[in-house]
């Protein structure tokens, strides 16, 4: 069975394959869903799409085993990638600087060993914000 390690919270969980990494972490009592640098978590703790891929809040950033998930799904495309705003006023901003790592946790099967961390810090000075 995969396992699939919360790196901000030092956590560790074995997960079937092919389960959904949102509803795990809730399994395991780790909160994802973050918001925008952690303002208003404890809201977004409830006030969330409940996994529709709507709402964006539980965006992850997998620096180790993306390869072990799925495809990116056309929502994740919508509320990541797109460059028009969809219910978000600041579209794919979590997204800078971590191009190709970024998925939303409500979407991602586990299919291997992986690494999560939730809230992932946005990067204005990165080499990408400017270009």
């Amino acid at each position: 069975m995969p396992i699939v390690k919360f790196i901000k919270e030092n956590k560790e969980i074995e997960v079937p394959v092919g389960a959904n990494l949102r509803r795990e972490a809730i399994k395991a009592g780790v909160n994802l869903n973050q918001g925008v640098l952690g303002y208003c978590q404890g809201m977004f703790k409830y006030a969330n799409c409940h996994g529709l891929g709507l709402c964006g809040t539980c965006a992850v950033l997998i620096p180790k085993g993306m390869e072990n998930t799925n495809a990116m799904t056309r929502r994740e495309w919508l509320k990541l990638k797109s460059p028009v705003p969809v219910g978000d006023p600041l579209p794919g901003m979590a997204y800078l600087n971590h191009e190709g790592k970024m998925r939303l946790a409500c979407q991602v099967k586990v299919n291997g060993d992986m690494e999560v961390e939730s809230g992932p810090a946005v990067d204005l000075f990165g080499e990408n914000f400017f270009s």
